[in-house]
């Protein structure tokens, strides 16, 4: 399996949650109340950790497919892991 698909899965993860972002400003700015900006802004802020959970999956996979070595690996998972474990409180 080329890593290829890993790298397209990812951009296509990205942009997909660019035209969130971009859907959510238009929204805030269209029903222009305060409530419904929070209620966009808390599910952009959820959808945000799934987002970069699912992106470093996929590049992990790519990684582990081109045979990088499993101790690398788990550095990367281990700082990811730090980071969404680091923004939770």
């Amino acid at each position: 399996m080329s890593n290829e698909i890993y790298l397209r899965g990812m951009v296509v993860i990205r942009f997909l949650s660019a035209m969130m972002e971009l859907t959510g400003a238009f929204l805030m700015w269209r029903y222009n109340r305060i409530e419904m900006a929070v209620r966009i802004n808390g599910f952009l802020g959820l959808a945000g950790p799934i987002i970069l959970t699912t992106t470093m999956l996929l590049g992990l996979a790519g990684l582990a497919a081109t045979k990088v070595p499993m101790g690398k690996i788990l550095w990367i998972a281990g700082g990811v892991g730090m980071i969404l474990w680091g923004t939770t409180r």
